[in-house]
Formats: structure tokens, sequence, C-alpha cells
């Protein structure tokens, strides 16, 4: 990391620094002038150069004013108000007077000819700057700091994008002017962050890719790390708990604001260097506690995110204000639905009912059934701090202990949330439909409800099996129409992949008693099928309004059909289990993933290839181009039926219902922007959800170290292999170097390492006995040993040979020589 580099901010030790100690001495004229030279266009005061030398001393403090004074009197510096300073010609970036211990005067006389002599003339090759990198960098150029800054100025050659970080050895910048993601290593990243905004010079390409430099930051979209702090002799470093950041950052003492060692934190940047061997400067704005506690590292996932802690006193006054009582006027222009059998079924814990069916039969011996969602929107209006706090938020985030709602409990919980035996608003998509599924009328429009019934999942399960109890008819009636409705789409060619969902059973303060996989039964597909019709169909309504470009505007939920190559190379995969896909039909791709899933399902490889052909498909986005959805096998959709907890379905309900009371068509620019929005913040609150499981694993395994479990091999690096236990889903690493019995190297083409000895192959999806060597959870990782099989003899044989290699080259034992020669009979010579 960079604070282990000497030109990283100053540590500890070297602010204790006495006068004419060595580290002292290192505060020369040079070292000040740098500063400047690599700030040209910042005015700096007398106490920022002091913090960045790391000056603890008055003794320093002084020389460092006194070197101030001598480059202002060189005409270097310019003295701009009380101690704060900057470059005399910023353009010419002058470099600094002579190196520390040479004559003052002689270093004032020549500042004029020293100003146009390049860092290497002045220095020689700094061993700060030009330090040795790790495989994969490029020594940089040796160009002057003059023609390096005049190229920074020129725009000619370069493209905008933003970054993705992709480890902390290189990231990506991703740009619409260039075909290709430019790869940029991180020494030339100029400490930009995830999604901030660059300009980028290309400098050719490696291994097929462009790579570049970023040339500057245009915008910084969130200058915060999070991470644990480490403080030695009041100077902290704050070590990112994201392992693809690549910096840590620097926190003087002033700005540790009470936070101390060991503490997990948010620090926000306040200063990025010119250099890259240097650490950026920053300020703890919040502390979480003792890392390693539950409160402190799950508040650390949602800082590390951006996840918002609470909402501002404004929202929440707003959601307080909203009345309860439902003016008789606002029923009289909804349709109502009071009368009919209503229910709802959600998890056993959850609080927010944002959906609800309804059935009845009809004269004509078709069913009618109604697919009710919270009418949210009718609650948060457009220019209100509830409207900009769901649109910024954009979704719920559910974390393993914990859920960030995107509307305040008042809305959520309350007002919107569709409880038994109340009257509640909604917006409803209403179907006539047989016994065998087949659909004949659709209705949209307002509606109110009153719900006779609140069924946990578990409940509504008891009756599909038969329990004879309340509403059992109905709900195993509308079950068997769900099963034909999803029998069409699998004939339509929807694909049934799916990921398995990983829940935990918690104690009251948090900690995880249990981790199990969660179970779909037959009462969530129900809801699923009904909630996917209603999606589908007011998609086709809008789509269907206008029969000529440009159509209605509207937001849909886009999945489209994979990329071939990855297709490609998904086939090549499961093919090493034995499983054959044809993909040369493009039409049956999705009927050949169906038939793999079916046949992989019970077996060691299940989860793995599962969850591969998932990663395979294309991620599906908010836009409002109906590109249709593949995995469904849908041509246009929509999400409508959970606006308490999604921004982009109350963009549909507020849509249709505009178009419903006969409005023109909406703008599409400031929807799509909307719809992009969602979309990343869908991705952020996926990416933490899955943090705080990871974190919830890890912590559960550190009370089974020692335990032996059965897993799968998931995935193989040159490092190790990483094992998933079958039971939980904990996913451990077994590093290659302590597999038992052998030598084990990784085979990347075939998928597997193979044994150099025994020529023994493990693959992926091999089962494994591990048992769990290690847990921690302040890196979230998990280790795992292979349990050794191998019959005893073998084990003791090799027991014996490691004694024998480890003994000193040369060694011979002990014997009697019989008189006073030397051991083993050598007498009168020596061993060479």
């Amino acid at each position: 990391m960079k604070r282990k580099d000497d030109s990283a901010a100053p540590r500890a030790d070297r602010a204790k620094a006495a006068p004419g100690s060595p580290d002292a001495a290192l505060i020369s004229q040079d070292l000040v002038f740098r500063i400047f030279r690599d700030n040209p266009e910042k005015v700096l005061a007398y106490r920022q150069i002091s913090r960045r030398l790391g000056v603890t001393t008055r003794e320093q403090r002084d020389e460092v004013f006194g070197h101030l004074k001598a480059l202002k009197k060189a005409g270097l510096l310019t003295l701009v108000q009380n101690d704060e300073y900057r470059l005399t010609d910023p353009g010419a970036a002058p470099v600094a007077t002579a190196a520390a211990g040479r004559n003052p005067r002689r270093n004032e006389a020549a500042p004029a000819r020293r100003s146009a002599r390049s860092p290497e003339a002045e220095f020689g090759q700094d061993p700060l700057v030009h330090r040795r990198r790790e495989a994969g960098f490029d020594f940089p150029d040796a160009d002057n700091a003059t023609d390096s800054r005049r190229r920074h100025d020129s725009h000619a050659d370069t493209i905008v994008g933003k970054v993705a970080l992709a480890t902390d050895k290189f990231a990506f910048v991703i740009s619409e002017e260039s075909e290709s993601d430019v790869r940029v290593f991180t020494d030339r990243l100029r400490f930009a962050m995830q999604g901030d905004t660059v300009r980028l010079r290309l400098r050719g390409s490696r291994d097929g890719r462009p790579v570049g430099d970023v040339v500057e930051v245009l915008q910084r979209v969130r200058p915060e790390v999070v991470g644990r702090l480490q403080v030695r002799g009041g100077i902290g470093f704050v070590k990112p708990d994201n392992r693809k950041m690549y910096f840590d950052v620097f926190v003087p003492f002033e700005n540790l604001n009470g936070a101390v060692d060991g503490e997990k934190v948010l620090v926000r940047v306040t200063e990025f260097p010119e250099d890259a061997s240097r650490s950026p400067m920053g300020e703890v704005v919040r502390s979480f506690g003792q890392a390693g506690a539950n409160e402190a590292e799950i508040n650390a996932i949602m800082a590390e995110f951006g996840l918002p802690f609470e909402f501002s006193a404004e929202v929440e006054e707003e959601s307080e204000s909203i009345s309860e009582a439902i003016p008789a006027s606002e029923i009289e222009r909804r349709r109502d639905f009071r009368h009919i059998t209503t229910f709802t079924i959600d998890p056993a814990d959850a609080k927010d009912f944002d959906d609800a069916l309804s059935i009845q039969k009809l004269e004509n011996g078709h069913w009618e059934i109604g697919v009710h969602i919270a009418d949210v929107t009718h609650y948060v209006r457009p220019g209100t701090a509830l409207e900009e706090e769901a649109k910024h938020r954009a979704t719920s985030v559910y974390l393993v202990d914990r859920v960030i709602p995107m509307l305040p409990e008042r809305l959520s919980n309350g007002l919107c949330s569709l409880r038994p035996n109340e009257d509640k608003l909604t917006f409803s998509a209403v179907f006539e439909l047989d016994e065998n599924g087949k659909l004949y009328e659709s209705w949209f429009g307002k509606t109110i409800i009153h719900s006779d019934r609140r069924f946990a999942y578990e409940d509504a399960q008891e009756r599909i099996e038969g329990l004879e109890s309340d509403y059992t008819a109905e709900v195993q009636l509308m079950n068997s129409i769900a099963k034909k409705l999803c029998a069409q789409r699998f004939k339509q060619g929807a694909i049934s992949f799916e990921t398995q969902e990983v829940k935990f059973r918690l104690d009251e303060n948090g900690k995880p008693l249990g981790v199990f996989v969660k179970e779909r039964k037959d009462a969530h597909k129900m809801i699923e099928e009904f909630m996917l019709l209603a999606n589908r169909k007011v998609a086709e309504f809008v789509f269907k309004l206008k029969a000529r470009k440009p159509r209605f505007t509207m937001v849909y939920r886009v999945h489209e059909a994979p990329d071939p190559d990855r297709l490609q190379t998904f086939a090549l995969f499961a093919k090493k289990f034995g499983h054959s896909l044809d993909l040369t039909n493009p039409k049956k791709i999705s009927t050949e993933l169906n038939d793999l899933s079916m046949e992989v399902m019970g077996r060691p490889e299940q989860n793995v290839l599962q969850t591969l052909a998932v990663r395979t498909m294309s991620k599906a986005i908010y836009t409002t181009e109906p590109l249709g959805h593949f995995g469904l096998a849908f041509e246009h959709y929509s999400h409508f039926t959970s606006p308490i907890r999604r921004y982009p379905d109350m963009m549909a309900h507020r849509l249709l219902e505009h178009y419903l009371e006969g409005g023109k068509n909406v703008d599409v620019e400031p929807v799509e922007e909307e719809c992009k929005h969602s979309s990343e913040r869908e991705k952020v609150a996926a990416s933490a959800e899955r943090a705080s499981i990871k974190y919830k694993q890890v912590e559960f395994m550190s009370e089974v170290i020692g335990e032996t479990f059965t897993g799968v091999v998931s995935g193989l690096t040159e490092r190790g292999m990483y094992v998933e236990i079958e039971e939980n889903k904990c996913e451990g690493m077994v590093r290659l170097s302590e597999i038992p019995g052998d030598h084990f190297e990784l085979d990347r083409d075939n998928y597997r390492i193979v044994g150099q000895r025994s020529k023994r192959i493990i693959q992926f999806g091999d089962e494994l006995q591990v048992i769990v060597k290690s847990a921690n959870l302040l890196d979230r990782t998990i280790d795992f040993e292979l349990v050794d099989n191998r019959p005893d003899a073998v084990k003791q044989r090799e027991l014996q040979e490691r004694r024998e290699n480890s003994k000193p080259r040369g060694y011979r034992p002990e014997r009697s020589s019989g008189g006073g020669g030397r051991p083993g009979g050598d007498k009168g010579k020596r061993r060479r």
C-alpha cells in the first residue's frame, strides 16, 4: 500500500524526529518547493505545508518557515496573504533550488537558470516517483514537468469517460468515444475513484485492449472512503474495506475528530496529491465503532455504498403531515373493491404490504382476479421533499439485519401498506381469466380495497397443500391458474435458471444463529406469477396506445438476449461437467438452458452452473426503449407492482394514470435519465446486500472453527480453490500450497487443478470435505483446509519425508566413534 513508500504522507516516527536527526534533515528547501511544483495552481498555507511534511516540533516549523521566506526572496514563490504562498510562475512550474545542505546564497543566485532544467537534471532519477512497479505497470515517461503539464492542458487525442475500478492494480474507463473499455493502471489514475468522470489519453494497447492515462479528473462523484483506521503517534491512515481501492488515506491528527485506532470510519478526501506515490489526505466525518462489531460493520457497509442513514427532518415532517382520512370525493372517483374477497401474501416478517390479490366469480363462469398495488403516488406528489428523496434513493435496500427504505416508515409501513381490515387506496390491474389461465379482458385504474386477511407465505402454502381453513378454496384456485400461466411462459421461451437466496436466523443483537437457503414453494411462485402478469399487461397496454412511432413514453424493464460469445464460453464450461448445449439456433437458446437446468437439478454442480448461467445473461435495466425481456420471454415488460420500494414503479404509475386520463405523450429524455439513475442505484443496492450477506456468513463461520463441512468447488485461481458449503452457501478458500500430499497447479483452460506428482484432478463442481480453518471479519474472508482422507501410513511417510527435508544440509546424526575422534568416525578431517 502507499503508506509503505517513503513518499507517502509522513508517519509518526518522522513527526517525532528530533532536531538534527536524519528525518529532520529531510525537510529541505527542495521538498518544500516540490509541494508547490506538484500543485502549480494552488495557494498553500504554511500549516498545509507543515502537515504534508509531518512537522510537529518547533525547530522543524522554523525550518519550514525559513525555506518559504528563502523561496519567496528567490522569486520562486509569491506571498498571497498572511502565510499563504503560491508559485510565482505556475505555467513554467520551475524545479526547486539546490538540494539541502548547499550554500543558500548560491541557491538564491541562479533561480532563472535552474527553472529551465528538467527534474532529472536537478535531482537525478527520483526513486520516489520512478519507483519499481508490480507486474503489469509501465515505467513512466521521463518527460520534464513543464512538457507533461503542457500535454495535460491539451485536449487533443483525449476521450472522456467514467471509471470502473476492477482491482487494486488497474481500472477500466468506459467511454462512448471508445469501442472498447480502456485499461488504466492505478498509478495513472490520478486518484480517480469508482464512477468519477475523467479525461483520458490513449497510449497504445496491451493484450489486445487499449491502455491509457488519466490526465484530468473532471468530476469526483463521491470522494469518500470507508475503512479501518490505524493510528500511530497521532497520525492516522485509513485502509479501505473495498478491495478495489488502490490507496490509503492519510489523516492528520487534527482531522481524526475523536476517532481512535481500530475503528471503522468514513473519511472524506480533502486533498488529492499530484504525485501518484503519495497518499491523499482526508478527515474523518463519521466513526462507526471498533471494527468487527456488528453495528460498526453494517454501518460501514452502508457508508461504503453511500446508503442513507436517516431521512431529513423535512422529509419526515412532510410524511407526518399527510392525513390518514380518505375523502368521500376520492372514493367516488375510484372503482370500489371493498366488498370483494381480498388478501395479501408476504414474508412473515414483512411490514410493507404493497400488493394484494382479489378474486370473485363472474356470471359467465370466468374468474376476475385483481392485482391491487399501493397507490403511493397519491401521497407522494411531484415537487415535494418526499418525491425528491424517493427519486434519489430509487430503491429500498434489504441488508441482512435491516431495511433501508425508499420511503419513510409513516408511508411504507403505514399509509401505503395494504394492512388487513383497513380501507386502502390502490392502483389495480384486473383480469378476467378462466380456470385454464386463458386471459379474456384486462382493466387498469385507481381503486379502493379492504384486505380481509394477511397471509404469511407459510400460511398460504399450508392451504395449497390441503389445509382446510379460511380462504383455502380461493388460494388453491389461484395457485392452479398461476401454474397454467407459468406453463404458458415457459412454452413461449422463458428461462428457469434461478440463483439461490441465503437467509439468516439472527438473535436480538444481530448475531447469526443459523444460515439456510430460502426455499421457493408454490405460494411464492403463485404471487410472482400474478405480479408478472400485471407488469407485462401494463407495459403492453401503454405500448399499444399508439400504433406508430414515437410510441408513448413508458418505463420498461428490459432484459436483452445474451452475448453469443459469453454463451459459447458458458457452453464450453458446462461441457466440462458432461452437459452439451446446442446454441446454433437462437430461437432454441432458452430451451437448451432450461433442459440444462433440469439436468443439473440435485447434482453437486447445480448451484455453480445456475449461478454462472445467470451471470452469462445480460443485466436487466430500466429504460424507455421497449426492447423486451429475454429471460421472461415477454415482448414488453414494466415494473408496476412495488412502488413502496422501487421508484421506477412510481414512474410507471404516473405515466399510466396520465395516459388513462387522456394525456399527451411525455417527453422521453427526463424519464430516460431517471431510468438510468434507478438502474445505477439498483446495482449499488445489490452490491450492498451481497456485502452484508458475506459479512454475516463470515461471522457465522467464525463460531464453527475446526468443524467439518461438505462443499463443492466453486472457483479456481492460481492461489487456491474456492469451496462453497452446500448447506449454507458460505464460500471460503483452500490454498493450493496447503493441499496435502502433492503440489497442485491451475489448469486454467480446463477449469481444474492438477497434482504434479499424483496427477490428481480437482475441478469445478467436485464435492469435497473441508475444515473451517479461520474466518476474518475484517477482511470478510473464510479459509478452509481440505480433509486429508489418505491412509494413515501414507500420512506418516509424508510426515517423515518432510522432517528429513527440513534438516540442515550436511547434517549427520551423532554416532559413537569408539574413542576421542570426531562424530561419525571422521578423524582429523573437517567438513568443508
